[in-house]
């Protein structure tokens, strides 16, 4: 059968394509069934074009998973790609989604290149001798020392890590184009936003009801009823990037409505510090933010260091600021942090001596007064880190 008989058969509605393939020749209604661009929609298709990342951005049953695991077939049968990372938020989620999933790599390929699955080895391998490995976005370190020609990156917005994805990124240099598709429900997180600002992802979106003719009747039914119309509905089934929590003190509307070139001179600036517990992978992160007060009475927001540190590397952060911003003082939470302040004491004991200048101020300040000095337009903001780290914002 050629190219053109395969378009016609693919422009049929379902139930005459169906009747259509059932008086082909068995070999070459074999091939027609795993054809995935006869029964793709065209939003689950790879899109045209010199793109490196496939944004996938879609809602819940809308065929993220089978697109991903045809886009990495095609790729194998084609010869584009030879070694292929397969990367999930988890291990288990890599191996019971991707792979032996309904909508896996197992289940979609035809029974005479079905590839050889090696659980142990977290490895399929093709007759042709494409591999491809399978990663946990918990563990990024994983993924140093890897290189890869093509991913796949399944639901990326649940990454705990998103050092994952540059491990990533920086291993996606075999062959002459490295390409990676990442198919994921939306969440307001940094990494989401910088991919869609970015310049070499092409974006396609996609709700479940897309997908109604593939899903169960009473599944449909269920959540049109118990989610259609509300916060969790829009994201999880419209694919809505929803930015702000209900009832969040600050906005990304607001923040931006706040945002000025640059503070006019200040009569003081302050350090303010709020550190961790611990600094691991899983910790919270240490708040480190410049605020300055002019002369007019308004506040503004400078510089926001936040980060996961060991306790040497944000007092190193700190006094710097300190030094950058010409502040008069540091203050810092002291709950937690009593053997962290020691070591900023022993860091730069005169450039810190105003830190620990109580922990009733610096509750006292958050977030009631701060937020009333921002609501009445005394709060500006110079300049600012992500958006995930503003109080209130979801993360």
């Amino acid at each position: 059968m050629d190219a053109a008989d395969a378009q016609c058969i693919a422009a049929l509605v379902a139930l005459e394509r169906e009747k259509r393939l059932a008086t082909l020749d068995p070999p070459d209604a074999f091939g027609l069934c795993h054809d995935w661009r006869l029964w793709a929609r065209p939003s689950q298709l790879p899109p045209e074009g010199d793109w490196r990342v496939w944004l996938l951005l879609a809602g819940r049953g809308f065929g993220k998973t089978r697109s991903g695991a045809e886009w990495v077939r095609a790729q194998v049968e084609t010869g584009a790609a030879k070694r292929i990372a397969l990367v999930a938020p988890t291990a288990a989620d890599a191996r019971d989604v991707m792979v032996e999933g309904e909508s896996g790599l197992l289940a979609i390929a035809p029974a005479n290149d079905r590839p050889l699955y090696e659980p142990s080895k977290r490895r399929l391998t093709w007759a042709n001798g494409a591999i491809a490995t399978l990663f946990s976005a918990d563990e990024p370190e994983r993924l140093r020392g890897p290189q890869f020609d093509a991913a796949w990156a399944d639901e990326l917005a649940a990454w705990r890590y998103p050092e994952a994805w540059d491990m990533l990124l920086l291993g996606l240099r075999l062959g002459e184009h490295p390409r990676v598709v990442a198919t994921t429900t939306p969440k307001p997180v940094r990494l989401i936003r910088a991919l869609l600002a970015a310049p070499d992802c092409v974006v396609t979106r996609g709700t479940t009801t897309e997908n109604a003719d593939n899903l169960a009747p009473s599944f449909l039914s269920a959540i049109r009823k118990q989610y259609e119309g509300t916060r969790l509905g829009r994201q999880e089934l419209d694919a809505e990037l929803l930015e702000d929590l209900p009832g969040a003190l600050w906005t990304r509307d607001a923040i931006e409505r706040a945002r000025v070139g640059a503070a006019p001179s200040l009569r003081r600036v302050v350090v303010a510090i709020d550190p961790a517990v611990s600094s691991g992978e899983s910790a919270d992160e240490t708040g480190i933010v410049v605020a300055g007060l002019a002369e007019t009475g308004h506040a503004y927001m400078l510089a926001d260091l936040s980060g996961r540190y060991r306790p040497h590397e944000w007092a190193a952060r700190a006094i710097a600021a300190f030094h950058a911003h010409h502040a008069d003082r540091v203050v810092a939470e002291t709950i937690l942090a009593a053997i962290p302040m020691g070591v900023l004491w022993s860091f730069a004991p005169a450039t810190a001596a105003g830190i620990a200048t109580g922990l009733q101020k610096w509750l006292a300040a958050i977030p009631d007064p701060v937020w009333q000095l921002f609501t009445v337009g005394y709060l500006g903001y110079t300049g600012g880190r992500s958006w995930e780290k503003i109080k209130g914002a979801s993360k």
